[in-house]
C-alpha cells in the first residue's frame, strides 16, 4: 500500500510539474482580446434618399434591429405632446409584468388628474374606473386625465412617477430627454427627440407585445356606452399593416405621431415630430414607411449546422467553455439581397485561460456575397480559471487523500 501511494504521488507530481511548465512558456499564446470583437453593426441603406417631409424632424427605424433607415433632425430636441404617453405606458405595462398592478384594478381619480386639460375623457374626483379602461382611454383618445390618474396609481404621484420615466428613459439610453409629467402637455423643460422617442417606442412594441392591441382599437366605449372612444390615429384606416402607437399635438411640440407598422415580417416606425397639420404627419409617416417596405426586407438567417458550441481552453481549469451565440434569427437587409444572404462563423482553434463569462471570442457575419451586412459576437457563457500552483497542489492533495483511503 504505501508502495502504491509512493507511485501515485510522483506520477502526479510530474503531471503538476508538466502542466505548469506549459503554463509558463506558452504566456505569448493568442487571445481573443475583448476589444477587437465589433459590436452589432447597421447595415448600409440601400437607396437612402433626402425627402421632402413636411416636419422638423423624423426617424426610420427597423424594430427588431434597432437599424437606423432614415432620419432628419433626428437628436434635435423637441417637445413631442402625448406621445409622452409611451414612457408612462411604458412604466405600467412593466409594472403589470412585475405583478404590481393589474387589468381589473380600479384606478381612483384625484382632483389633480381631473384638473387635466387637452384631449380627455372628463373624468370626475372620486371617479373610479378599471385600469383595463384606462389604458383604452389613453391609447385610443389620449386622455390627458386617464394618463395622469394612471401615473398617480403606479407611482403614487405623479412628480414620483414623473422621476420614474427620467430613470426609465435613463436607462434606455435616451439621451435627450427630459420628462416633467406624465401626459405631454406643454411644460417648460419636457423635451425629447425623433431618436429617443424610436427607442421608447421600440422597447415598449417588443417587449410589450399587448399595446397593439389596446392601439389597434378603431372605436370603442366606456361607462356602459356613454362615453364613445375614437382613435386618433387616422393611419389604422388609411394604412396597411399599420400596428399603432401614438399620436400627439400640442402648440409648442406641433402635430407629430410614433407610427409602427409590419408586412412580410418587416416591423418598422416611424416617428414624425412638428408638422404642421394631422394630414401632413399622416403623409410623412406614410412616406417614411413606403419608403422602409419598398427597399428592405427581413430574411431568417440560420447559424451553420456545424457552428461549435464549445471551444478548447488551455491551461484552464476547465477543458472546454460554452459558447452563447448573440446573432437573432432575424437579418435586415436590403430588398433583393435575401437569397445571397449567407452566415459565417469567425472562431480560433482553442481559448487560452482565464476565460471571463461574456467575453467576445469570436464573431458571426452576416454577409452577401463577400459584403458584410451585419456582425455580432460569440461570447463565452461561463468563467474559466487559469491554472494556478495553488490549484495544481490542490488536486495532488485531493488525490492523495483518496488514494489513502
Amino acid at each position: 500500500m504505501k508502495k502504491r501511494t509512493v507511485t501515485i504521488l510522483l506520477c502526479l507530481a510530474l503531471v503538476l510539474f508538466s502542466v505548469l511548465r506549459a503554463y509558463a512558456e506558452t504566456e505569448s499564446a493568442e487571445t481573443v482580446p475583448a476589444e477587437n470583437q465589433p459590436a452589432v453593426q447597421a447595415i448600409t441603406p440601400a437607396g437612402t434618399r433626402d425627402f421632402d417631409l413636411p416636419c422638423q424632424a423624423a426617424i426610420l427605424v427597423d424594430e427588431d434591429s434597432g437599424t437606423v433607415l432614415y432620419e432628419k433632425n433626428a437628436d434635435e430636441q423637441r417637445p413631442i405632446a402625448s406621445i409622452t404617453k409611451v414612457m408612462t405606458l411604458l412604466l405600467t405595462f412593466q409594472a403589470l409584468e412585475e405583478g404590481k398592478i393589474h387589468l381589473d384594478d380600479v384606478v381612483p381619480v384625484s382632483e389633480h388628474a381631473y384638473s387635466m386639460g387637452g384631449s380627455q375623457i372628463w373624468l370626475e374626483p372620486g371617479e373610479q374606473m378599471t385600469l383595463n379602461d384606462m389604458l383604452k382611454a389613453i391609447c385610443v383618445s389620449s386622455a390627458n386625465d386617464a394618463a395622469v390618474a394612471v401615473a398617480e396609481f403606479v407611482g403614487g404621484s405623479e412628480p414620483a412617477f414623473v422621476q420614474m420615466m427620467n430613470e426609465g428613459a435613463a436607462e434606455l439610453g435616451m439621451t435627450s430627454t427630459h420628462f416633467e409629467n406624465a401626459c405631454g402637455l406643454d411644460q417648460e423643460g419636457h423635451l425629447s427627440s425623433a431618436r429617443d422617442v424610436a427607442i421608447m417606442s421600440r422597447e415598449m412594441l417588443l417587449h410589450h407585445t399587448e399595446v397593439r392591441d389596446y392601439c389597434s382599437i378603431w372605436t370603442d366605449t366606456l361607462r356602459d356606452g356613454a362615453t364613445q372612444l375614437v382613435n386618433t390615429n387616422k393611419l389604422l384606416k388609411s394604412y396597411s399593416g399599420i400596428t399603432g402607437l401614438k399620436t400627439g399635438t400640442t402648440s409648442k411640440a406641433g402635430v407629430c405621431i410614433s407610427a409602427s407598422a409590419e408586412r412580410n415580417g418587416l416591423r418598422l416606425i416611424a416617428v414624425v415630430l412638428g408638422s404642421a397639420s394631422g394630414k401632413e404627419r399622416f403623409e410623412a409617416a406614410t412616406t417614411l414607411l413606403d419608403y422602409g417596405f419598398a427597399n428592405y426586407e427581413n430574411v431568417t438567417a440560420e447559424l451553420p449546422a456545424d457552428a461549435p458550441q464549445a471551444l478548447p481552453v488551455t491551461r484552464g481549469t476547465s477543458e472546454a467553455v460554452t459558447l452563447q451565440y448573440e446573432a437573432p434569427q432575424k437579418c435586415l437587409v436590403p430588398k433583393g439581397q435575401g437569397e445571397q444572404l449567407h452566415v459565417e462563423v469567425e472562431l480560433p482553434q482553442t481559448l487560452q485561460a482565464p476565460v471571463a463569462a461574456g467575453t467576445p471570442v469570436g464573431t458571426v457575419h452576416w454577409k452577401s456575397g463577400e459584403t458584410d451586412l451585419q456582425t455580432f459576437s460569440i461570447t463565452a457563457a461561463q468563467d474559466v480559471e487559469a491554472l494556478s500552483f495553488g490549484y495544481c497542489f490542490g488536486l495532488l492533495a485531493q488525490s492523495l487523500a483518496l488514494s489513502a483511503v
